[in-house]
């Protein structure tokens, strides 16, 4: 798949919000297509979504898409419940993700959520020296430098702060959206999207990519308004292809921090698409279990 032959790039800012018009107000897509205005869209749940994009797959199968979500779990955690890849993983997660996404749970690894025990504090377990079990090769993976930093170090390399799948509540937390995600990464794979990096891109096939807005934004303070106008100001007059965009979309971006991470997202995804027929099967049994970002160097 080359850069001329991709027509389409879509970049979803996800959300693991459980209620209808909550997953309508927070889900993002921005919409490149060859040829014509870039599209920024919302109001759709999660079920909509996943229709919408098996849908346009159809439609233009020389498709690319990216959405922000775990595509999978730290190694060890996948190899204790006895398989060896995210694609084994992800029915695990069909079963039991809302389980432990319930106060009730008895993992406590699963933390952060509001009104219980697991709030705010991370679990003994992933404390000290034992921290990076929570999170994947990629989620610490800097881009900048090409190389697996601790956590805290990442978070000092250009506002980069990786956060745990385990995290499934508090400021940035990615673990109810991952966990209310993976289902329906194996009903997209059935409907002919190849997923990487479990999948190599395929002529002719859609694909889908894990992204991390924050590696495609850069430093960014993306919850102040004023702060995404300058940005959006600044791409505008050095960036030719943010200056064609329709004022439409540059207001929804300016107005939303999801708006503008799907926008950036797309933007950036659609300025690099030559990479994406370069992306190959993983080989590596750390990877085909955990997943990759796309753009995150391991």
């Amino acid at each position: 798949m080359s850069n001329t032959q991709i027509q389409r790039i879509v970049a979803v800012d996800w959300s693991g919000d459980a209620t209808a018009p909550g997953q309508r107000r927070k889900i993002w897509a921005g919409v490149w297509t060859d040829g014509q205005p870039v599209r920024l869209e919302s109001g759709r749940t999660r079920a909509e979504l996943l229709d919408w994009l098996i849908a346009m797959s159809v439609e233009t199968p020389h498709m690319v898409v990216g959405v922000d979500f775990c595509f999978s779990y730290p190694a060890w955690f996948v190899a204790e419940h006895g398989v060896r890849t995210a694609p084994e993983f992800w029915t695990i997660v069909t079963q039991r993700g809302e389980q432990w996404l319930a106060h009730e749970c008895a993992d406590a690894r699963f933390w952060g959520r509001k009104g219980t025990l697991r709030s705010g504090k991370v679990p003994g377990e992933f404390a000290a020296a034992g921290r990076e079990r929570m999170f994947r090769l990629a989620d610490i993976a800097c881009k900048m430098r090409g190389k697996i930093l601790d956590p805290e170090e990442a978070a000092r390399v250009k506002g980069i702060a990786p956060k745990s799948p385990f995290q499934i509540g508090g400021a940035g937390a990615v673990g109810t959206g991952t966990l209310r995600g993976i289902p329906l990464l194996a009903r997209l794979r059935t409907a002919g999207l190849r997923i990487w990096p479990f999948d190599a891109p395929r002529q002719g096939q859609p694909l889908l990519v894990e992204i991390y807005p924050r590696l495609l934004t850069g430093e960014v303070s993306k919850g102040n308004a004023d702060a995404r106008k300058a940005y959006l100001a600044n791409k505008r007059k050095n960036d030719p292809a943010y200056a064609t965009l329709p004022r439409n979309v540059l207001v929804k971006a300016r107005r939303s921090e999801d708006a503008f991470d799907a926008l950036i997202s797309v933007m950036e995804m659609a300025a690099r698409r030559d990479d994406f027929s370069r992306l190959k099967q993983a080989t590596d049994p750390v990877i085909l279990a955990e997943g990759a970002v796309w753009g995150a160097k391991v």
